[in-house]
């Protein structure tokens, strides 16, 4: 008797305690990874405190474990499939580009969704000659009709795999500026197998050559290596996202020293991408 008491007392132990004796809380089912590009002036914990902040705003139920920086949308995608993180944050048309493949869905109540973010062209500081040509180029075609022909046809009605091929004009004696494209934010920034750049990004590049009377010059660049590569004069132009001011997050949060943005010629929200179950 003094043995099975001993014993049941043991099994008491265990239950109380945990296997091993450890007395760690599991985690919540409804904590989240979340994988997010960098950005240059945050750190993972800062923009978890942002995010729960806007979850807290939103009334979600919704409860963040953490923030795991990624350098590019494919090593967040490779983040995503070996479980390192359970959703990815991407923008609304990236997220409908990878969905159609099937592999991922959306996944709902995201607090970053009511927020848009702005794309633009960023250029250096003292670029300013090149900057005032863009914003004339980009309110022109808001102006006549062109930009939203461009967004209906690389962006609403585009097919992930027939995304339609761009040729940018070249003139004859005309400068050149070099571009810098990721392929990193497909149907934006989007870099075909065959390795030609394709896209609404560089859409838009083909039609701004024209009417600013420049040639276009096309840099394949680490999605990372952006602003460095503005900065050190390798490339003239990037293609950029903009936070906005007075939408929750600092406006500055994503923001290279030593450069200016363009007119805006597209907006975003977010969503959230897990793995289709």
């Amino acid at each position: 008797m003094k043995k099975i008491f001993a014993l049941l007392m043991v099994c008491a132990l265990v239950l109380m305690t945990g296997c091993g004796g450890s007395d760690k809380t599991p985690p919540s089912a409804d904590e989240t990874k979340l994988g997010m590009i960098a950005h240059l002036n945050t750190t993972e914990q800062k923009m978890k405190e942002l995010y729960d902040e806007l979850v807290k705003k939103a009334d979600l139920k919704v409860a963040l474990n953490t923030v795991k920086f990624f350098d590019n949308l494919s090593t967040m995608q490779m983040g995503l499939e070996s479980n390192d993180v359970n959703e990815i944050s991407v923008y609304s048309c990236v997220a409908n580009y990878l969905s159609g493949a099937g592999k991922y869905e959306s996944v709902p109540d995201n607090a970053l969704s009511k927020l848009s973010d702005s794309f633009c062209f960023a250029v250096r500081k003292d670029d300013t000659e090149l900057k005032a040509q863009l914003d004339k180029a980009i309110d022109e075609m808001k102006s006549d009709g062109t930009l939203d022909k461009l967004v209906k046809d690389y962006i609403t009605d585009a097919e992930p795999d027939n995304i339609p091929r761009v040729e940018i004009p070249m003139i004859d004696g005309a400068p050149t500026i070099k571009v810098g494209v990721t392929g990193d934010l497909p149907p934006l920034d989007l870099v075909l197998p065959d390795g030609t750049p394709a896209g609404f990004n560089t859409a838009m590049l083909a039609e701004i050559a024209k009417r600013i009377g420049r040639n276009i010059e096309l840099v394949n660049i680490d999605s990372g290596a952006r602003a460095a590569a503005l900065a050190s004069n390798q490339i003239d132009v990037i293609f950029w996202a903009v936070v906005p001011n007075g939408n929750n997050l600092p406006s500055e949060i994503d923001k290279p020293e030593g450069v200016e943005f363009s007119t805006p010629y597209f907006k975003d929200s977010v969503k959230h991408l897990k793995i289709k179950s």
